[in-house]
């Protein structure tokens, strides 16, 4: 199956601080941009910020349980190799990420075991990453 990139545009009501989070401590290289608004290349796929007032999700997420942990809703993010993964969490630890959900491995010896991690950007916005133990259980039931 070839993916094709995917675009999603998030509110963010301080830009600059926004831009200077997704392109410091992701070191996502930016693509167009104007006084409202920055592309960025995340993993391949186009992530826009959009200045925009706080939206309520952003004041106070609203979660779901997950394996013992309050998930925030709404969330985004990748799906990422192991390595890259475990890369990115040392990464964002390095930057000394407040961690939403501390990077760790979930439904471990089960159908889709998977690591995961979750944070939130400047603004408010949910974001979390994960990776498969056997890719091929990404849509398995």
């Amino acid at each position: 199956m070839s993916l094709q990139p995917f675009h999603l545009a998030i509110p963010v009501h301080d830009l600059a601080q926004a831009r200077q989070f997704y392109s410091e401590v992701f070191g996502l290289e930016e693509g167009r941009s104007s006084d409202q608004w920055v592309d960025f290349n995340f993993y391949g796929h186009q992530l826009v910020i959009h200045e925009h007032p706080r939206t309520p999700a952003q004041e106070q997420a609203h979660t779901n349980p997950v394996d013992g942990h309050d998930v925030p809703v709404p969330h985004f993010g990748v799906i990422l190799t192991w390595s890259q993964w475990e890369d990115l969490a040392e990464r964002l630890r390095s930057f000394r990420t407040e961690f939403v959900i501390e990077p760790y491995v979930r439904f471990k010896g089960e159908v889709g075991e998977q690591a995961t991690m979750f944070l939130l950007d400047p603004c408010g916005n949910a974001l979390e990453f994960k990776a498969f133990k056997d890719p091929a259980q990404l849509f398995a039931s």
